[in-house]
Formats: C-alpha cells, sequence, structure tokens
C-alpha cells in the first residue's frame, strides 16, 4: 500500500512541481516586469529550489558524443547489443575516419563493465566508461528498472544475475576472442561467481577481473549499510521494504525493493551533506553563480534517479551476500540452465588475472572487503594479482571524479594492457561446458 500512497502523492506534487519551474523562469527572466524587481532574482532561487524537490527525477542518459583516442577526437554511438528482460547489454562503438587512429582502435581489448544493480542507474558509470573508452572496446550492463518489467517476463533471482553476467562474457569472448571485466561495487560477487562457475566447467575464463568496492567479504570493517543488512532478519526485509508495483506501471503487480524507499535510505546516511548542498544550490542561483548551480544539478539529476530493484534479486543478496557470507564460507550453489545446482569455487579459477580497488574512506564497502577476493582465488598465481588502496577516496571516487581519473583509471588500464595477451576461447569447450560441471559433481557426490 505504501507504493500506491507515494505514487499518488507524487501525482498530487507534479503540478506544483511544474507550477514551480515555471515560475522560476518568469522570474528570473529580465524581459519581464517580474524579471526587473530587485527581488526577483531570490524568488526565482526559491521556485527553482522547489522544483527540484518536488520533480520526478528519470534515467538519465550516458550523454557520450565524443572522447579523444591519442589526441584524435573520435565519435561514440551508443547501441543494445543484447536485449534480456532485466537488462540491456550496451555498447560503445567508436567510429573514426583517420586509418591510424581507426587500427588504434580495433586492436584495442574489449571490456565488459558489469554495473550495480543497487538503486542507481548504469549511468552513474558514466566517468568509468568515458575513460575507459580512450583505450579499450567498451561495453556495459543496463539493468533495467523492474517496474517496467511486465510480470509475463518472469521472475529474477540472484542467480538469473550470474548467468546473465556469464552470457555477456560468452559474448564478448565469440566476438572478439576474449574480454576483460571490470565489476563495480555490488556486482563484484555476482561476477566472482560467473567467473568461478565457468572455470569449473572448463570455459575459458576472461583474461582479467578487476573488482571496485564490492562486498566480498563483508565480514570485514563492516559498514553502516553492511550493519543493516546483518542485524535485521531476513523477514524483517521482506515485511518491511518489499511492495507490489502499481496498476500505472508496466510491470503492475511485480513484487519489488522500490527505489524512493533506496532513495530515502541514502539520504538517510548523511541528511546533514543533503540539507547543506541544496542550501548551498540556493546560494548560487541568488549569486548567479552558474557553474556552481549546473554541477549540482547534474549530482542530483544522478544521485535522485533511481531504479526499482525485483524482490527475489535484492532478497536473496541480502541472505547470500551479507547475512551467510556464502561465497567466502564455501556454501554458495547456483541453479544452473539445466536445474542442477553448480557450487562456486573461486579456486578453480587459474587464468584470470585479478585487480582489487579499495577506497580509503568507503563508507560502503570497508577496509579489506573487496581485497578478500585474493584469498579466495588460490589457483591464480600471484604474480597475475594486484591489489590498490586509493589514498583519500571515498565509495563514488575510485570509479568516478579526479581520483579516478588520475589514480585508479591508469592503474586499470595497464593491468588490462599487462594480461592482453591471453588464451582465445576453444569454440568446441564453450559448445559444451555443461558435461564437465556434471561430472564434477557426480565425483564430489561420490
Amino acid at each position: 500500500m505504501l507504493y500506491q500512497i507515494y505514487e499518488a502523492q507524487r501525482s498530487l506534487m507534479e503540478p506544483f512541481a511544474d507550477f514551480a519551474q515555471a515560475a522560476a523562469k518568469l522570474y528570473s527572466n529580465p524581459l519581464t516586469p517580474f524579471g526587473q524587481n530587485p527581488i526577483a532574482q531570490r524568488v526565482s532561487a526559491g521556485y527553482e529550489l522547489m522544483y527540484r524537490l518536488w520533480k520526478d527525477y528519470e534515467k538519465p542518459e550516458f550523454g557520450i558524443q565524443a572522447v579523444e583516442v591519442d589526441g584524435t577526437e573520435v565519435i561514440v554511438h551508443e547501441s543494445v547489443e543484447v536485449d534480456k528482460p532485466f537488462c540491456e547489454l550496451r555498447r560503445f562503438k567508436r567510429f573514426t575516419d583517420d586509418n591510424d587512429t581507426l587500427a588504434k582502435l580495433k586492436a584495442q581489448p574489449a571490456v565488459l563493465v558489469v554495473a550495480p544493480l543497487s538503486g542507481h542507474y548504469a549511468t552513474l558509470l558514466r566517468d568509468t566508461v568515458r575513460s575507459l573508452l580512450a583505450d579499450h572496446k567498451v561495453y556495459i550492463t543496463d539493468w533495467k528498472n523492474a517496474r517496467m518489467v511486465p510480470l509475463e517476463a518472469g521472475e529474477f533471482h540472484l542467480d538469473d544475475y550470474v548467468h546473465y553476467v556469464e552470457d555477456f562474457i560468452r559474448h564478448l569472448q565469440a566476438t572478439y576472442g576474449n574480454c576483460h571485466v571490470i565489476s563495480v561495487c555490488q556486482p563484484t560477487v555476482p561476477v566472482l561467481a560467473a567467473v568461478s562457475l565457468m572455470a569449473s566447467r572448463g570455459e575459458v575464463t576472461p583474461l582479467t577481473m578487476t573488482m571496485m568496492g564490492g562486498p566480498i567479504d563483508a565480514r570485514k570493517s563492516p559498514t553502516a549499510v553492511n550493519n543493516l543488512a546483518m542485524n535485521k532478519s531476513f523477514e524483517w526485509f521482506e515485511n518491511n521494504v518489499i511492495y507490489r508495483v502499481p496498476t500505472s506501471f508496466p510491470g503492475a503487480g511485480r513484487r519489488v525493493y522500490p527505489g524512493f524507499l533506496q532513495h530515502s535510505g541514502f539520504v538517510a546516511m548523511n541528511p546533514d551533506r543533503h540539507v547543506s548542498s541544496h542550501y548551498d544550490y540556493f546560494k548560487h542561483l541568488i549569486a548567479g553563480d552558474d557553474a556552481s548551480a549546473e554541477a549540482h544539478r547534474k549530482f542530483y539529476d544522478e544521485y535522485n534517479a533511481v531504479l526499482d530493484m525485483d524482490a527475489d534479486y535484492y532478497l536473496e543478496t541480502i541472505r547470500t551476500v551479507f547475512q551467510e557470507f556464502a561465497l567466502v564460507n564455501g556454501t554458495w550453489d547456483v541453479i544452473s540452465d539445466d536445474g542442477d545446482l553448480e557450487r562456486v569455487r573461486p579456486e578453480d579459477i587459474t587464468t584470470t588475472a585479478h585487480l582489487t580497488v579499495e577506497g580509503e574512506l568507503d563508507d560502503i564497502s570497508g577496509a579489506g572487503q573487496t581485497e578478500a577476493a585474493h584469498t579466495l582465488c588460490t589457483g591464480v598465481p600471484k604474480a597475475r594479482q594486484k591489489h590498490i588502496e586509493v589514498k583519500g577516496a571515498g565509495h563514488y571516487g575510485i570509479f568516478s571524479g579526479r581520483r579516478w581519473r588520475e589514480v585508479v583509471y591508469p592503474e586499470v588500464r595497464d593491468f588490462i594492457a599487462r594480461f592482453n595477451n591471453g588464451p582465445m576461447v576453444d569454440k568446441a569447450a564453450r559448445a559444451a561446458p555443461k558435461a564437465a560441471a556434471r561430472k564434477k559433481a557426480a565425483e564430489t557426490s561420490a
């Protein structure tokens, strides 16, 4: 019922938000009588702030039109390469008329960026993608808002997330021979599971796996986010944060963790910071500081745009990652496409080099949580492992902003380049991976 009440309130406030937007423009226009009044700027700023607080924030665009490759501007075209019920595999294809630059583009490695499905859209990684495009062929998982997915599309579980990642890796391998995988925050766990399962079946795994700020082992340095997930029971989450999508959306009736509840949680973590930010925005408008005001708009256009998550996926993530710690305890079983149970064994990974990245001031994934991947992947030689801690960086700083561009990205780029020459995919092995898994399961049970 809460979701229906929220939607009713949002619909009620929509005309007021439109009025506030119109009034802000009216009072800021110097050609109108209002705009010539000395207090008009303050009135306009007040209405603009009301509009920003009341408006509905829709999914932003990546908006990457061009990037620079070795001093040459390259046009970027965004397209959907694979369309699944709950996710699109989005490609950023680069075009140029310069033959030398074109040759470089073709020789660059392919990278799959697995974006978080934890509240915000994949566009939160816009800066990550833009940097990668200078040196790589880039694909990203663009997760869909669950309220827009009809019930006929079926359910979405944590196991399905793992299988989506496997399918996307195979797609890039079939296209380019092999690929590299980067996961940011939440997907570090399912991505490690996907690569582990591929290795256990005898499939060729990605050349490198970069894991950034994720809860591989949420027991280490638990944050406020970890504590909430660990201290509340599974039934508490099911009874208090799961609601059905209202009839006004294509996914009507689907059980979800609504985006507006997630957003409330985001704001509740640092309420003073958000109040201060909005007050600063008001002062920037009065002072005519357009650059600062626009920076505020861009940040909150992204921050306030949230999506619903399918209830099954969300609840299973809470239980598997934050309550049972199934990955690090070696007890995580994933249901295969054939309906068999497959144990997630990171120790079976032998050829995929892996890099872990943590922020010194990360308040989402605490110190050591991502680095724990190295103790799990015992089959990977130490020479093919690396960990970096970014001094002074919070959670977002390791994949966006100045520290990402100047500190983290050069490390990621060089790591990928170092291990780019690896085994090509054996098509025969990819065509029949299930037999090896079933054989291993039989030996284990025996």
